[in-house]
């Protein structure tokens, strides 16, 4: 298993399981030196789905891989699962 450095993901394409674009990764969130989400800059039409917003922070529960890309569980998706904060307007 090849480990992969936060810089190394920054700006990585994010697609659901189901194969649709989400966005691309602007940052990791820490805490006790793990990553426990990632920001998120919404792309394609999922931004109409979560009223506009330019962000989500996704729980690093839902990705299901790292590599080139990013992938992540459908339902991390805002239609099916309450938990994803949106960024606030100041901090994107």
């Amino acid at each position: 298993m090849r480990i992969k450095k936060i810089s190394e993901v920054v700006g990585a394409k994010v697609y659901t399981d189901s194969g649709d674009f989400f966005g691309e990764i602007e940052e990791a969130n820490l805490f006790d030196n793990k990553v426990d989400g990632w920001r998120i800059k919404v792309g394609g039409s999922v931004m109409s789905m979560i009223g506009g917003a330019r962000g989500v922070i996704i729980p690093h529960q839902f990705v299901k891989a790292v590599g080139d890309v990013f992938l992540i569980n459908r339902s991390a998706l805002p239609s099916q699962d309450s938990s994803i904060e949106e960024i606030p307007e100041d901090l994107v």
